[in-house]
């Protein structure tokens, strides 16, 4: 059996389609806007998974180009007039293209592991599961396409199966509104989009997942090796049991993976010696890299009276209105991994930790301003204010203008009015902060 599948290997379509899954695969995690896998394995898995809107139309039309096979060398009766079952004769088929797909996603991913090995330090156990779906549906596609391919052998099967398969995985949300929950079951790239760091998917929507996409890869399986009508009629029991059994499973609510966190990621991960700084289990990795941006933070905001002693991730999700527990001591700084998998923008890190010590807990109600913020930050980093994506021009323009009064006025002076805007943000008092400055 190892012999003859060998050949199969050889000789079929199954090595071609496992490059172009690579290929293409690589491609898309590279090239395809912004690498958000870079932050961590669990995000690798999931946009793996997100790319399957191009993967799996791809899968489908290398099983129907395969399945062409017989009936371009016009020896399809010739087959059939032999005594082995059908059945049989196509074991080695469907094992190969099978184990041509899968080798394809997994080498996808270890290309894109390969990339983050040295800074992804969070290995959860979920990561596996998302992957193993994500090869059930290349499996349950290319022998979907298998079947598609011999029921119509023609030229254009193949290419219409990629149109179609891609048009159908993109409309299935929209089909499926407003209950956003049966998208999960039936697309398995659904809320795969731009994972959050803490982001996981919850086991029970990873077992109804694999229910249906084992279901269609039975029935695909089914039509391949069926002779008569019955047997093709009876393809169609699994994936109305499958169908069946995985809506049942599937939790109800929508957004179940959007807002699914996991508290392991979340935790934090600190330096030995002091001054401590903390980063996210999933960030443990760039704990060197964000040591000494901290530090550094740390020792410009000590000209203050009762400066913060430590710096921590801001662990926030805004999704869930899940905060880490407000402390005084601490200034929180927002850790990200750019494209190469490293602490992104390290100058403007240092930045974004001394501003950490100007903000006010979540429940304030007048936290410290923007524009307060900025020019307090940038006073004592010795340099304007630039212009930053994430705040309002206008404020970016106002916290100039402050910086320049600050920068006027005697250091001692300047000092003060920065400390008591500290006191203020952080007791969340209703003051002027730097705005007097301006009057």
């Amino acid at each position: 059996m190892n012999r003859i599948l060998g050949i199969e290997l050889r000789r079929s379509a199954a090595i071609g389609s496992a490059l172009l899954v690579l290929l293409v695969g690589v491609l898309l995690l590279f090239f395809a806007g912004d690498s958000s896998f870079t932050t961590g394995w669990m995000q690798l898995a999931m946009t793996q998974r997100l790319y399957l809107a191009v993967l799996w139309p791809l899968a489908l039309a290398a099983g129907a180009w395969q399945a062409r096979r017989e009936h371009r060398s016009h020896v399809e009766e010739l087959f059939a007039s032999t005594p082995r079952p059908r059945g049989q004769r196509t074991l080695p088929t469907v094992g190969a293209m099978a184990l041509a797909v899968v080798c394809g996603y997994l080498a996808m991913g270890v290309v894109g592991g390969l990339w983050i090995i040295g800074t992804a330090g969070y290995l959860p156990t979920q990561a596996f599961v998302v992957t193993a779906v994500g090869l059930l549906a290349l499996t349950g596609a290319v022998w979907l396409g298998l079947a598609a391919g011999r029921l119509l052998p023609w030229l254009v099967t193949a290419p219409a199966l990629a149109v179609a398969g891609t048009a159908l995985i993109l409309l299935i949300p929209r089909a499926t509104r407003p209950r956003g929950w049966l998208a999960l079951v039936f697309s398995p790239m659904h809320e795969m989009n731009l994972p959050g760091p803490y982001t996981t998917v919850p086991g029970q929507v990873s077992i109804a997942q694999a229910v249906w996409l084992t279901a269609l890869a039975v029935a695909g399986v089914m039509l391949f090796a069926s002779n008569g009508w019955r047997a093709r009629m009876a393809a169609l029991l699994p994936v109305a049991a499958g169908a069946a059994l995985a809506i049942t499973l599937m939790p109800r609510e929508n957004r179940v993976v959007y807002d699914a966190i996991d508290p392991v990621a979340r935790e934090l991960v600190c330096t030995e010696d002091a001054p401590r700084v903390c980063v996210s289990r999933v960030h443990s990795g760039l704990l060197p890299e964000v040591t000494p941006v901290g530090r550094q933070a740390l020792a410009l905001l000590a000209k203050l009276p009762d400066p913060p002693a430590e710096v921590h991730e801001d662990t926030t999700v805004w999704a869930t209105d899940s905060a880490p527990p407000w402390r005084r001591d601490v200034a929180l700084l927002t850790v990200g991994a750019g494209q190469n998998g490293h602490l992104a923008n390290k100058e403007k890190a240092v930045a974004d930790a001394v501003s950490g010590a100007f903000a006010s807990p979540l429940d304030c109600e007048k936290p410290a301003r923007i524009a307060d913020r900025l020019a307090a930050t940038y006073w004592l980093l010795d340099r304007e204010p630039q212009a930053d994506d994430l705040y309002d021009p206008n404020d970016v323009a106002k916290s100039v203008r402050l910086w320049k009064e600050l920068r006027q006025l005697p250091s001692g002076k300047a000092k003060t009015l920065v400390a008591e805007l500290r006191h203020d943000a952080v007791t969340c008092t209703d003051s002027a902060g730097l705005s007097a400055l301006s009057r």
